[in-house]
């Protein structure tokens, strides 16, 4: 039973289960007392040869000084801050290469990363993790201290950390408001799977209707069992009778913001700005929380606050520090679990092509001869493409399906055609021509809902329907439409994107955003 957390990657709050996020506040938690208390914290202390590498490629005060204190904790271990703007990015070097040599130069390594592109931690516990096993090294950790507009995992264990002391350590339940900028603010998307720390959960999302909650993450709370509510305003939520006792904000994040959104932030920010005239509202013992900075100009939370008993974000802040020695300590195996801390393998995976029964041996096979094409003796019949789509939508799922499979020159033709039903459906058939098991694993992700017809002696051998595939990948074809995403072909990573389904939105599995199924394909 493995019970360390050495090679462990935090790209995503998820990647550590509630169990083990609730290991991290407790030992955080004596770590605070011990030091308290003037008593020897020599067990938090990682003991082994560990480099760890602190690599910020996008700015950062708060949580890259937080990391290097927090790794300087640890005596023994080689502490390397990289400085991005004289490194090998800037001479057009991958992320994988980089990463790959640094991962040379110790026994073992931890990499503290900010990144503008998303999903870099991802991508580099793969790649990387692959370079270390063939040269024979310890795997490196990964921890992602902020990528793009994606997750700040980091952020969000200090957060529930906070929030767990202002409740005693009781986990029963929380109603939380969060605040400000919540279309671009990587803490509180963290916040969708990151307040399943909690067992029971409301959430009241603050926002003008331009900054609100990407709805895949409210689909997402909604999925974990959160309540969730949005309001436009503090005004509004003040008015509602029902008043969180913890209060998140977030800054407007300009420098993400495009053009239309910029002329009326004076506007937006209004909505999410706290005022003196709010105080009487605010029920007592209730504590606002921030991830700073602050604006130095109309902050959300103004400055006549500070010494006010609603402050909490201080506490939050040096809480930083102590939640990133402890998570330190545990990777780099200085804290053991009394649990098993094996990363849980997938659910297996829903079967996507079907056996059908074969109802009628002859059907596909002659029926569609007498209307123009040439019945198929052996070979493949694909029916029912894009039923009861358009003819365009049919034609263009054709055109889709032969470029992806390469049926470019072999003897086959196609059409569309009016089922019995009334809609339209296209069809191909293919003389002599078997499709592999994985060209049909690829042809249930270009077009789900198809039916195969094995044909042998003109007679249905093999029938299949295929489902719409849990994931989908390995296609040149794909592409996040997601610009700062690690696969996005304008960044030259070189990494091909691949998307798991949930509730039938595709997930790109780098940078978590949503898409359509028409999205995902770049033809």
């Amino acid at each position: 039973m493995k019970r360390d957390f050495l090679s462990r990657t935090l790209a995503v709050i998820n990647d550590f289960s509630v169990q083990e996020q609730l290991f991290l506040y407790h030992q955080t938690k004596r770590l605070k007392e011990k030091v308290r208390n003037g008593e020897d914290t020599s067990e938090f202390q990682i003991k082994r040869n560990v480099g760890i590498y602190i690599v910020f490629v996008e700015p950062s005060t708060r949580t890259k000084e937080s990391f290097i204190n927090a790794a300087k904790f640890h005596k023994n271990a080689k502490v390397n801050i990289f400085e991005s703007e004289h490194s090998s990015f800037n001479k057009q070097e991958s992320y994988v290469d980089t990463f790959n040599m640094l991962t040379g130069y110790s026994e073992y390594s931890i990499f503290v990363l900010r990144t503008r592109l998303e999903g870099v931690c991802r991508l580099l516990e793969r790649k990387v993790g692959e370079f270390a096993d063939r040269h024979g090294i310890m795997r490196p950790a990964f921890i992602n201290g902020g990528d793009g507009k994606h997750e700040h995992p980091t952020q969000e264990l200090l957060d529930e950390f906070t929030f767990l002391e202002q409740m005693n350590f009781d986990n029963s339940h929380i109603h939380i408001a969060l605040i400000g900028d919540l279309l671009h603010g990587r803490t509180v998307h963290s916040k969708a799977d990151g307040l399943k720390v909690f067992k029971n959960v409301e959430v009241d999302l603050i926002a003008p209707e331009e900054l609100q909650m990407p709805t895949s993450y409210i689909e997402k709370m909604k999925r974990n069992g959160f309540e969730v509510r949005l309001y436009s305003s503090i005004d509004e939520y003040l008015s509602s009778g029902k008043i969180a006792p913890i209060w998140y904000f977030t800054r407007l994040q300009l420098e993400r913001m495009g053009e239309d959104i910029l002329e009326k932030a004076h506007i937006l920010k209004r909505a999410v700005t706290f005022r003196k005239d709010m105080l009487d509202k605010v029920p007592e013992g209730t504590k606002f929380y921030h991830p700073l900075p602050r604006p130095k100009i109309d902050p959300e939370i103004p400055t006549f606050l500070d010494n006010l008993p609603l402050n909490g974000w201080e506490t939050q802040a040096i809480n930083g520090y102590w939640v990133r020695v402890v998570l330190l300590s545990m990777l780099g195996g200085a804290l053991e679990a009394d649990f098993d801390t094996t990363k849980k393998e997938e659910e297996p995976l829903e079967e996507f092509i079907v056996p059908a029964p074969i109802v009628d041996g002859t059907k596909g096979v002659e029926k569609e001869g007498k209307r123009g094409i040439k019945p198929v003796e052996s070979g493949t019949v694909i029916d029912h493409i894009a039923k009861g789509k358009t003819s365009d939508e049919i034609y263009n799922t054709i055109t889709k399906i032969r470029r992806i499979l390469k049926l470019y020159d072999v003897d086959s033709a196609d059409g569309i055609f009016r089922s019995a039903d009334g809609n339209l459906k296209g069809y191909i058939s293919l003389p002599n021509r078997y499709l592999s098991f994985k060209e049909i694993k690829k042809l249930a992700a270009i077009s789900p809902g198809t039916t195969v017809n094995i044909v042998k002696d003109r007679r249905v051998v093999e029938k299949y329907r295929l489902k719409l595939p849990p994931r989908i990948y390995n296609f040149e074809e794909l592409q996040c439409k997601n610009e700062n995403c690690i696969t996005h072909p304008k960044n030259g990573e070189n990494v091909m994107a691949s998307f798991v389904q949930v509730d039938g939105k595709f997930i790109c599995e780098y940078c978590e955003t949503a898409h359509e199924y028409h999205e995902i394909w770049k033809i």
